[in-house]
Parts: C-alpha cells; sequence; structure tokens
C-alpha cells in the first residue's frame, strides 16, 4: 500500500487543456491542489483539493493558498505551475509568496508583452525580424514600401486574435484598429513577415541549460484561405528540417530562453526558419496547452515535458534521461474549418473514432448551433491527431479524416 503524498503542486486552470498537468503530477506521486474560476471545472473531478477561484486573481489565490495551509493537516504546497494559460505574472507572484521556485516578475513582464520580448531580443543578439510599434496605421506606409508584407499584432494577446498579415494593397487602416481594439492595453506591434518553414519548440531550462524535446512544424497550408487573418492548422512531428538546421533552432530557444531571464522552467518557442536562417518570433515563459506538450512530443518520441516542468516549479532537478527521445512516430494534428452557418449535419464521425490510430477526435458544435467565420484560433471546429509509423503515414491517414468527414452548415 502507497503512503499518501508529502508535497503538493498548485495547478493552476483545470480545463479539458490542463487536464494533462494534473494527471501527470498526480502519476509523480504528487499531492494536486487544483483552482480554476469555473465551478465546473472538469479537472476538478480528478484534482485531491480543489477550489473555485480565478486563476488571475493574484490576491484571492494567496488567501487561497493561507486557506489550505491553515488547515494544518493537508501536503505543504511546494511549487506552482500553470498549462496553457498565459499567466506567468501569476506564476511569478504566488511562486513569490510562497517561498518556491518560479521565474522572476519581470521575466512574467517581459514574456506578456511582445514588444518589450523583440527589444529584449534585439538588445541581446537574439535574431528577430524587423519590428516596430506603432502609434497609429499612418507608421506602417513606410515599413510596407520597405517590406512589402508585415505582420501586425495585439503585444498583449495569444491565440492569433488581431494578428493580420497586410501589404500596400490591404485595408491596413482598418486591420490596425480590429488589432488595437482587441488590445488589453490599447498597443499594436508591427514586425517584416518572413516566409519559410514556422516551428514551435519546447524547452526544458535548468540552471541555464535548454533541452528541448518539443519540436514540430506547424502547418500555415490555408493562410491565404483566412487572409488577412493568420490561421494555423495543427503540425506534425517529426520535423523535416536537418539535423544541422535542428541544432541552430534549438540553440536559439535556448539563447531567446536566457534573454528572457528563464533559467529554470519551460519556454514555449515560435520560430521562423527563412533564408536569413532561423528567427525567433515569439516566446511564452509557460507550458503549451493545446495538444503540444500533451500529445505530439508524447506520441511522437516518448517525453513528458509536463512531468519536468513540474518538478522544476517545486524544486526537484529534471531527469535528463526522460528527456531524451525513446521512440520516432509520426504525429499530426489537425482542425476543421466548415463554412460559416448554422450546423446542419455531421457524417462520418462514428468511422473516425473507431480508427486505432486517431488518439484524439474533438468536435465543438452540435446541430443547430452558429459556426462563425474564424478570426482566431479559437474560432475552430474541432480537433484530432492522427499517428502513424512516420509522417507521411500520419499525414496521408489525416487526409482520410478531412475525406471522411462531412459538415453540412447553411
Amino acid at each position: 500500500m502507497s503512503s499518501a503524498p508529502d508535497s503538493a503542486v498548485l495547478l493552476l486552470g483545470a480545463s479539458v487543456d490542463q487536464l494533462f498537468a494534473i494527471r501527470t503530477a498526480k502519476q509523480m506521486g504528487l499531492y494536486t491542489v487544483v483552482v480554476d474560476g469555473n465551478v465546473q471545472s472538469p479537472g476538478f473531478l480528478e484534482a485531491d483539493y480543489h477550489e473555485p477561484v480565478s486563476t488571475r486573481d493574484a490576491e484571492a489565490l494567496k488567501a487561497f493558498v493561507d486557506r489550505y495551509h491553515a488547515q494544518g493537516d493537508l501536503p505543504r504546497i511546494r511549487g506552482v505551475f500553470v498549462m496553457g494559460s498565459d499567466i506567468p505574472f501569476i506564476v511569478a507572484e504566488l511562486a513569490q509568496y510562497l517561498g518556491t521556485p518560479g521565474i522572476s516578475a519581470e521575466t512574467a513582464r517581459v514574456a506578456t508583452d511582445k514588444y518589450l520580448m523583440k527589444q529584449r531580443f534585439k538588445e541581446r543578439g537574439v535574431p528577430i525580424p524587423w519590428f516596430a510599434l506603432l502609434s497609429s496605421a499612418e507608421d506602417l506606409a513606410e515599413p510596407l514600401r520597405q517590406y512589402k508584407t508585415l505582420v501586425i499584432k495585439p503585444v498583449d494577446r495569444s491565440g492569433a486574435r488581431g494578428v493580420f498579415r497586410i501589404t500596400e494593397e490591404s485595408d491596413y487602416r482598418r486591420l490596425f484598429e480590429e488589432s488595437l481594439k482587441l488590445s488589453f492595453c490599447g498597443q499594436v506591434l508591427a514586425e517584416a513577415y518572413i516566409p519559410g518553414l514556422q516551428i514551435s519548440t519546447e524547452t526544458i531550462m535548468h540552471q541555464g541549460r535548454g533541452v528541448t524535446p518539443g519540436f514540430a512544424d506547424r502547418n500555415y497550408e490555408m493562410i491565404d484561405a483566412f487572409a488577412p487573418n493568420i490561421i494555423e492548422n495543427g503540425g506534425w512531428v517529426p520535423s523535416c528540417v536537418s539535423p544541422e538546421m535542428k541544432k541552430q533552432v534549438e540553440d536559439l530557444v535556448e539563447k531567446a530562453a536566457l534573454a528572457l531571464g528563464v533559467t529554470d522552467g519551460i519556454a514555449k518557442g515560435d520560430v521562423v526558419v527563412g533564408s536569413d536562417g532561423p528567427m525567433m518570433i515569439e516566446m511564452a515563459a509557460r507550458a503549451s496547452g493545446g495538444d503540444f506538450a500533451e500529445s505530439l512530443v508524447p506520441i511522437g518520441c516518448g517525453v513528458n515535458l509536463i512531468e519536468a516542468g513540474i518538478n522544476i516549479a517545486i524544486g526537484r532537478v529534471p531527469d535528463f534521461e526522460k528527456l531524451q527521445p525513446r521512440w520516432r512516430r509520426g504525429v499530426v494534428n489537425r482542425y476543421f474549418f466548415p463554412k460559416p452557418g448554422v450546423l446542419k449535419s455531421i457524417e462520418g464521425a462514428d468511422e473516425i473514432r473507431k480508427q486505432p490510430w486517431i488518439r484524439k477526435f474533438e468536435l465543438w458544435y452540435k446541430e443547430g448551433d452558429i459556426v462563425p467565420q474564424v478570426r482566431s484560433h479559437a474560432d475552430r471546429f474541432g480537433v484530432f491527431i492522427a499517428e502513424g509509423a512516420d509522417r507521411a503515414e500520419a499525414e496521408n491517414r489525416a487526409e482520410w479524416v478531412y475525406k471522411t468527414l462531412k459538415i453540412v452548415t447553411e
């Protein structure tokens, strides 16, 4: 009979996206203390201890921690961890309050402001595209003449909200206003658009050393269909880049993490490989959400990044041997994008679910729902993950899924 856990980890968030972190912590033998503002959060059913508290209210979270520890007979919280939610500033403040490991408040501030992030990268010699903070739409005229194609985005949003690819022919004044409206702080960034393969990375940093088991090619095959919005349609592992290029990208994301001050923890990077080599687009000082750390990496190579991240958060040394790939399989994740309108019917879903190589299949709309026009990643209709012996087989299976699922809207 196993003994009760003597250490707890505070996990911020209990949505479907955060179940993997809860389950991983429990498998590690930790007592899981979980908070979320949604009283119906599915993670509450799996947590050892939970309470409905907003994960963006630092003072309420501190009060919760005090109430929890005041009970006296529960395992002490040894660290704070978040997966998927872009709230490193909350993690930093709570870790400081608890006296547990964590990034600094300054690192959290820079990592959640894309303009400050770009400035830091430039100061520390991290290769990045040209960028500028915009005071008005008129600031776009000259860089558009010089670079031809730009990307504009709010400095403080994620999930492709308010992100547009623009040219001189675009209605860029209107798009600037749309991006501005979506910014919490009222600031919009412009950067040169770099054609080339985009790569998602997830790096474990420990004492300034980076290991990057998370390495996936991003899929922007529908970039023209959704223009001027920039919408990703999942990704693949293993990457198609050469070993030499892979090493260059790994060195780049380690340098970027250190530039932000992430010496210990998880750093999630977005990289583009253009004609001048790899460049950083963005980096988050947290674990990814969606299917990257939960599915693509563990299914593709057998590594659980979240276990390593939780170990660092509670002051343990991560097992670097366990961060080495154990196998190499093809995995793709893709999304569904039916025409906007009223959802009339869905056919083929049961046949897809029967396939043993389908590792995830979710549809987020039901008959009668209004399917919106896709303007951000939040508007995607559903998701699936297919695996294969290699990338080509996984891709072929993904194409079969698209042919099999029939979504009718009017």
